[in-house]
């Protein structure tokens, strides 16, 4: 009898809706959000830390809703919207978060920061932190290894007392 080798599963079709453009791509079924945004659409500011949830550097939001891409399958989210730290101001002008971050220095590095901002607007608009402990419990999901934390919360309370 003979061998066949195995063949390469068909790529699929996802249409997201990518920092308010439409984007459609034709994936791997394993592509994760992350691997999809910088490789397949240059979107190189969400960044890949541990590849494993556990850092954060990967947030972005889909649908309103903070996530960690490196742990999602880009198919499973087809017809979704998803903010990136490109696409969080506008008309030339920062997201007050953005701006929050360089008022209070809130980075060192700055290689977790596009996902502490992408997680912070996802920390105000879903509306329950009311306190700094709410704020540090909130954003426990996003590391920095430089410790920029005191300044990463008095950012985040600058933009909170904004709106």
């Amino acid at each position: 009898m003979a061998e066949t080798s195995p063949q390469a599963p068909e790529r699929i079709p996802v249409h997201l809706i990518v920092n308010g453009s439409s984007r459609s791509l034709d994936l791997a079924p394993w592509t994760t959000l992350l691997d999809a945004l910088r490789d397949r659409l240059g979107l190189t500011g969400t960044k890949k830390g541990c590849d494993h949830g556990q850092c954060g550097a990967c947030t972005v939001l889909v649908d309103g809703r903070r996530v960690n891409s490196c742990l999602t399958l880009a198919v499973m989210k087809d017809g979704a919207q998803v903010t990136t730290i490109e696409g969080l101001g506008g008309d030339g002008k920062l997201h007050p978060l953005q701006q929050a971050f360089i008022d209070h220095d809130a980075f060192q590095c700055g290689y977790c920061t596009p996902g502490q901002i992408c997680s912070a607007a996802g920390l105000l608009a879903e509306g329950h932190a009311r306190s700094i402990d709410d704020i540090r419990e909130l954003m426990s999901g996003n590391l920095c290894r430089c410790g920029g934390y005191p300044n990463i919360v008095a950012a985040i309370q600058q933009a909170m007392a904004q709106s």
